[in-house]
């Protein structure tokens, strides 16, 4: 079931973007040179559906390094909680293997009622 709609949502994205790139198969200039627009230094000659998906790449990459960063408090609190979690593990299996301890609790019990304020 889950193939069939990875499928269904993958495979018209799919044709999308090959139309996008027989559509947009035109060479543009893509220039790294800001001062001269002339003649620049820096240019390259690319399909412009190269540019857009490498633009969309470079997009994905900042934006998924941004999340990464972002959610760096949150992976070191549950590294310390899953170690913490090891440790109280490992301690409650030490204690069972002991054996049943046999704690008393004191008697505490007053013969005053209790009152209600």
């Amino acid at each position: 079931m889950i193939r069939f709609l990875k499928a269904l949502i993958l495979l018209p994205v799919a044709i999308l973007i090959v139309l996008l790139a027989v559509a947009n198969r035109a060479p543009v200039t893509l220039s790294l040179d800001p001062f001269s627009q002339e003649a620049p230094e820096f240019a390259f000659q690319l399909p412009l559906f190269a540019v857009i998906f490498a633009a969309v790449m470079l997009g994905v990459l900042i934006g998924g390094t941004a999340s990464w960063l972002a959610q760096g408090k949150n992976r070191k609190s549950r590294r310390k909680l899953r170690r913490e979690t090891r440790q109280l593990r490992y301690e409650t299996e030490r204690l069972k293997a002991q054996g049943p301890a046999t704690t008393t609790l004191p008697a505490t019990v007053s013969s005053a009622p209790a009152r209600s304020f």
